[in-house]
């Protein structure tokens, strides 16, 4: 079994130690974990971004997954990277100051629209009736997804766009057919589904069923004891095999 969906108790929204977490692992019986906190951002000095490590908690980061990795080597496969939101006017600069550690993967994580500091953004987990919101989140990940810096889409069902369920369906069918031209894997999130948030979105999948788009799951998990939950995992399972959803066994990382 495999999860590269981890965060640490640097997000400042997580639980549990970094140790904590390889070990839940180990007992669920998984073979290959990564660990892909928010990664930082270089905002405005007028911005403070809550949610995420500090730059300066980048490299602490990067050496207690390595030094966990080669102490671990015998009994699990650990992977270090980061859950990366794309924002246009920050995206070079970010991954400039990434490359240096040397990470595993990203995976692409799209909470705000725009560039998360300015007056036009907007969380995409909030409810919203816009169609500009929709279309914007929907072009801002296909530009991200198209620079090839993904392993996968993270929770690609964020959006909750709550107007015109047949706009919805036309965009998320268009959007699904894109995502399935770049060949990118799309994340059922565990953490949607155990919290019961909006997503993941029946909908969504049912769609992403009939498009045939690649799915991995991710537990996104915030506390090391998700890792252990079998009983709703298998539930989400349940879920998308309902839908005739095969998730992939075995997602390969080339590094």
């Amino acid at each position: 079994m495999q999860n590269f969906h981890t965060h640490t108790y640097r997000c400042h929204h997580a639980k549990g130690s970094d140790r904590e977490y390889v070990e839940a692992a180990i007992k669920a019986g998984y073979t290959e974990i990564g660990f892909s906190d928010h990664t930082p951002y270089f905002f405005p000095a007028d911005y403070y971004s809550d949610f995420r490590m500090k730059p300066s908690e980048t490299e602490e980061y990067v050496n207690s997954i390595r030094a966990l990795q080669e102490e671990y080597r015998d009994k699990i496969t650990i992977r270090l990277g980061f859950e990366v939101e794309y924002y246009p006017q920050l995206f070079d600069k970010l991954l400039k100051f990434l490359k240096p550690f040397n990470y595993d993967y990203l995976i692409l994580g799209q909470h705000f629209t725009n560039n998360e500091f300015d007056e036009k953004s907007f969380y995409s987990g909030h409810k919203t009736s816009s169609i500009e919101v929709l279309d914007t989140y929907i072009q801002q990940t296909l530009e991200a997804l198209k620079t090839g810096e993904f392993l996968y889409f993270a929770h690609p069902d964020l959006i909750n766009y709550t107007g015109d369920k047949k706009i919805y369906e036309e965009r998320m069918r268009c959007f699904l057919k894109e995502l399935k031209k770049l060949n990118i894997p799309l994340e059922c999130n565990f953490l949607g589904f155990w919290d019961k948030r909006n997503y993941p979105n029946k909908t969504f999948w049912k769609l992403a069923a009939k498009e045939n788009n690649p799915v991995v799951i991710g537990l996104d998990a915030h506390q090391p004891e998700v890792d252990l939950d079998k009983k709703r995992l298998d539930e989400m399972k349940k879920f998308l095999d309902d839908l005739g959803i095969k998730p992939i066994e075995e997602l390969k990382i080339e590094k």
